[in-house]
């Protein structure tokens, strides 16, 4: 189903270690609206979504995944020659101690991830409206992301990620006209 292109979506530069930074950055990979949760969320509602979107929630859940492979790029390079009293004193203490520098899904709290995280009612458009949501807040994260990094190149491509946020917002809500077209004379709230 998938050919998987050996490069990243969008190249991932690191201008020095940053395990703060890293930190923060593990919220969009193993957070409740991280990258995982939104490649699951929209790859299991697929299943129960009409015909005419399904295509939309398989390219944008695949394309979630892809994102996900650039937060980790962006993390293992950002800790990649951190000392452990660097991974302690930026709050990874927790995290070293356990995984070392290995990739571990959890937020940027340490609560691990949780498949309670993703939704799927089975209403499509409850769960477009969902996707929204999600997307959107995914976009607010990046935006704090980027207000809180002081790295041009990790900007740069954090910047990439919450244009796509963006564009998957706007295509879930084409999605929901579409539905809501279909349905005719229902009334959707």
């Amino acid at each position: 189903m998938w050919i998987y292109e050996k490069k990243l979506q969008y190249p991932v530069k690191v201008s020095q270690c940053n395990p703060m930074l890293a930190k923060f950055l593990v919220e969009q990979y193993g957070g409740a609206d991280g990258e995982l949760a939104a490649a699951l969320r929209y790859l299991n509602q697929r299943y129960t979504i009409p015909d005419k979107v399904i295509g939309l929630l398989t390219d944008i859940g695949t394309e979630e995944f892809a994102h996900l492979e650039m937060i980790a790029t962006m993390i293992y390079k950002l800790t990649k020659d951190a000392t452990p009293e660097q991974m302690k004193q930026a709050g990874l203490g927790d995290h070293y101690a356990v995984h070392d520098k290995a990739l571990h899904y959890h937020d940027a709290s340490g609560v691990p991830w949780t498949a309670a995280y993703i939704q799927a009612k089975g209403d499509p458009i409850a769960d477009l409206y969902e996707d929204i949501a999600a997307e959107e807040k995914a976009r607010a994260t990046y935006q704090w992301l980027i207000d809180m990094s002081d790295d041009p190149d990790i900007n740069d491509s954090l910047r990439f990620l919450r244009e796509r946020e963006i564009v998957h917002s706007l295509r879930f809500r084409e999605a929901v006209e579409i539905l809501k077209e279909e349905q005719g004379k229902k009334q959707f709230y």
